[in-house]
């Protein structure tokens, strides 16, 4: 037999989604990136806006006891926020 105990991470944030077809999500598609969901919890659930999560580095590394980004990482993020942004405009 085998014995579990489940235990919530947070009863502050509720789940959160965004259509596919919503334009910031078409943009980021457009600009090259992976469309998926993630089982980890952000600030963003507390938006009452459509919103996705999106960041530079490799979410490996975040939030880790050694937790670090390139700085051309820093610079590829920005450049795609920026096509992102524009995309949309």
């Amino acid at each position: 037999n085998v014995s579990e105990e489940v235990k919530e991470r947070s009863l502050r944030h509720n789940s959160s989604s965004i259509s596919l077809n919503h334009p910031i999500v078409q943009s980021g598609q457009k600009q090259g990136r992976k469309i998926y969901g993630s089982p980890t919890m952000s600030d963003q659930t507390a938006l009452t806006c459509p919103s996705l999560k999106l960041g530079p580095g490799e979410s490996l590394r975040s939030h880790t006891a050694d937790e670090f980004i390139y700085v051309n990482e820093v610079e590829e993020g920005i450049k795609i926020y920026i096509d992102m942004l524009n995309e949309l405009m």
